[in-house]
């Protein structure tokens, strides 16, 4: 944001540039897919990941589930990938 200020480039009416915007879609597009795949690990749908569009509540559930242990072996999204990987390093 400051960069857009700095350089002069920053949409006086929303307060935001064009660098902020790409910096935004970089990080959050990734962020949402790791936080996906981390639900498929729990054995949950990609879906529960807009529970965190609740207040204050969402956030703080969505944590707890990305916290929370994975499936052991298989669930319907795949292998767990724990297992996957010490297999591999044998």
């Amino acid at each position: 944001m400051t960069l857009d200020h700095l350089l002069g480039i920053a949409m006086e009416s929303i307060g935001y540039g064009p660098i902020t915007l790409i910096y935004l879609l970089a990080v959050m597009i990734p962020g949402l897919a790791v936080s996906v795949r981390r639900l498929h690990d729990i054995g949950k749908s990609g879906w529960m990941v807009l529970i965190s569009l609740i207040p204050i509540v969402g956030g703080i559930w969505l944590l707890v589930l990305t916290v929370t242990e994975g499936t052991f072996g298989e669930n319907q999204y795949g292998p767990n990938p724990k297992e996957v990987t010490s297999e591999n390093n044998l």
